[in-house]
């Protein structure tokens, strides 16, 4: 367990869609705790299954879990190593497309009728700003995960590029998947009713409330990029040496992951 203090917190930078999930820094290790249900778990899970794809290493960000001690509370959640140097800013689309056209990048998109001009739009304006010609290739990789992990926060606020001291810009890892897998159990996914029921009210952010209909977009214009080659024996690996959240948990995580591995069987080789 690790123990924090108030002048790590960075809790007002960057808001979930569900609300400001409490968030410290220290000695360069990001720590998030759990807000709405299990997200260090999922966090921890989905990162550590792309080990088992062929992303590189450096296009994601590794999450482990952990439990935090601050002020009189303690919470499950997870930890990360801070990815990008202090001369370094994280800026997300929305800021980014804010800054130079002075409009909402989210109000933006949704102003356009069809997925596919919605989804260029972000593409192409991406590209203009930062210079970062595979951009596309970029967030068809992204909603891959997103479809396949059902990370429901996916917005504007969520989706980030990196830039150096001087000026140019870098494609950001892949990080936040805190709300995937179900993860919310106060208020959408309650641990009592059956995850086949759950599965059908869950809705992507991005470009459109359908995960599959962004997707299929996607690897039309851009792609399929992404595989995976775990099975069943490398995800009772991963929760089984997970030490901090309950057997009911991991239960219910493996069953979404059988669940969408049957449903996206050419995702894995």
């Amino acid at each position: 367990m690790v123990e924090l203090f108030e002048q790590d917190n960075k809790t007002n930078e960057r808001q979930s869609s569900k609300g400001n999930q409490l968030k410290w820094l220290s000695n360069e290790t990001w720590y998030k705790a759990d807000y709405t249900g299990y997200e260090g778990m999922a966090e921890y899970v989905t990162s550590n299954l792309l080990q088992f794809s062929d992303l590189n290493e450096e296009e994601y960000i590794l999450y482990n879990t952990e439990e935090i001690h601050y002020k009189y509370q303690t919470y499950t959640g997870c930890t990360s190593m801070n990815f990008f140097p202090k001369d370094w800013q994280l800026i997300t689309l929305e800021r980014l497309f804010q800054s130079f056209y002075g409009q909402s990048l989210n109000k933006s998109i949704y102003q356009i009728e069809k997925v596919e001009n919605r989804i260029r739009f972000l593409v192409e304006q991406t590209i203009r700003i930062t210079g970062l010609e595979g951009f596309g290739a970029y967030i068809s990789k992204m909603l891959a995960l997103d479809a396949f992990f059902l990370n429901e926060d996916r917005h504007t606020h969520n989706i980030a590029v990196l830039m150096d001291p001087d000026g140019a810009y870098h494609y950001c890892p892949f990080f936040d998947n805190g709300a995937a897998l179900l993860s919310d159990t106060t208020m959408d996914y309650p641990m009592d009713r059956a995850v086949e029921n759950l599965l059908e009210h869950v809705t992507s952010k991005t470009f459109c409330p359908d995960f599959d209909e962004q997707l299929d977009v996607a690897e039309r214009l851009y792609g399929q990029l992404v595989k995976f080659n775990f099975g069943e024996k490398e995800v009772q690996t991963l929760l089984s040496q997970e030490p901090y959240y309950p057997e009911e948990i991991k239960e219910r995580i493996q069953n979404i992951l059988l669940i969408q591995k049957r449903k996206y069987q050419y995702f894995f080789r």
